[in-house]
């Protein structure tokens, strides 16, 4: 019998730990003489309570949720990919590839071209520490972590030399043909009278990252495949007994990790930027491994725990411009948050299962 209830595990665990780093950040919010509670007004009216704000913190978001996916798809299969950041890269080659070279009549054919074009890239990446992991034994945290630094090498490459047009100083592509661009929030929902998310980033592509969270639920819970998953990530020797192959999950899961991963190019090449640039993904790949801890790996968990980390990068913008607050100090927010959830998980996990085994002793 499970010492929890699922649920517990998936929300309250995690809203705890966010508790316990927000604690902390308050008191070094304090200790830069500043008043944390004013900051966290600031960061709520920034971040949320405007649409504009919605839109930044849906922009970003997105992002998280597509890395977050990826790396939660790779726990389950009891590996560690680290490289959502240089798989990423490599999705937003492929979506400039797409939008550039294959002439759309309009937006929802592009978007379903360039989706592919991204996931195919950033599969393609995930593919070689995949095999190496099967085959060769390599590490795949060492050799995921080592082709980020290679992606971006490559990137930087094409973009100087192959793809940048003729005359240009910008490390980037041509902007995309009109055709290929997607609606904003602000094409989508505001009107004459109401001007919502006027300025914001976020796009069509927010809806495909829903899609890419039901696709996920689906197939790990619902399918053979993801049962097969599962299976490999709780015992790989037990596993193999049941005549499960190693090296075929170990390589499926890592192509639909890096698949996840490429397809966050799609929101910030096709749908912000409209055209491939050098930092075009921002950190979201290492970010995507906080959300898939504080998701529990779980596409709801990665779906709440992305909007939470797009809070914080809206809202650390929104302390940075109007307080003495560094926006840095959001990267010790996240970093705190990681360490409940991550390193600190069964501080509060275990208090909490007592709590659970007392409860069901009364009812019992």
């Amino acid at each position: 019998m499970d010492k929890m209830p699922a649920w517990a595990d998936i929300v309250l665990i995690p809203i705890i730990s966010l508790l316990l780093a927000a604690a902390l950040s308050a008191l070094v919010i304090l200790g830069i003489g500043e008043n944390p509670v004013d900051a966290f007004k600031l960061m709520v009216e920034g971040a949320l309570m405007r649409s504009s704000g919605w839109g930044y913190t849906l922009y970003y978001a997105t992002n998280f949720i597509f890395t977050g996916l990826a790396v939660s798809v790779a726990f389950h299969s009891r590996m560690f990919n680290i490289g959502g950041e240089g798989q990423a890269m490599l999705g937003g080659l492929g979506v400039a590839l797409v939008c550039l070279y294959v002439p759309w009549p309009n937006w929802y054919l592009a978007i379903l071209g360039s989706a592919a074009g991204a996931a195919v890239f950033g599969a393609a990446w995930a593919l070689i520490p995949a095999y190496l992991q099967a085959k060769r034994g390599s590490h795949i945290v060492i050799t995921t972590i080592m082709f980020n630094f290679i992606a971006a090498a490559l990137l930087n490459y094409i973009l100087v030399n192959l793809l940048r047009p003729v005359g240009a100083m910008d490390p980037a592509t041509a902007r995309f043909p009109e055709a290929t661009n997607l609606p904003t929030f602000q094409d989508m929902f505001a009107t004459p009278d109401n001007p919502l998310f006027r300025g914001a980033p976020a796009n069509v592509s927010f809806f495909l990252a829903l899609l890419a969270c039901l696709f996920v639920w689906l197939l790990i819970w619902r399918t053979r495949l993801g049962y097969e998953i599962r299976a490999f990530g709780w015992s790989e020797s037990a596993a193999k007994y049941a005549g499960i192959s190693g090296t075929k999950i170990i390589v499926i899961s890592m192509l639909i990790s890096g698949a996840l991963a490429g397809m966050m190019a799609v929101n910030t090449t096709q749908g912000e930027s409209e055209r491939l640039i050098l930092n075009m993904t921002e950190g979201a790949g290492f970010i995507g491994i906080a959300v898939a801890l504080m998701g529990r790996n779980h596409p709801f968990g990665v779906l709440l725990a992305a909007i939470l980390f797009g809070f914080l990068y809206q809202g650390g913008a929104e302390l940075a411009l109007w307080t003495n607050i560094p926006r840095e100090l959001i990267v010790v927010i996240q970093a705190l948050v990681i360490l409940f959830t991550g390193a600190l998980d069964n501080m509060v996990r275990m208090p909490l299962e007592r709590i659970f085994i007392a409860l069901r002793r009364k009812e019992g």
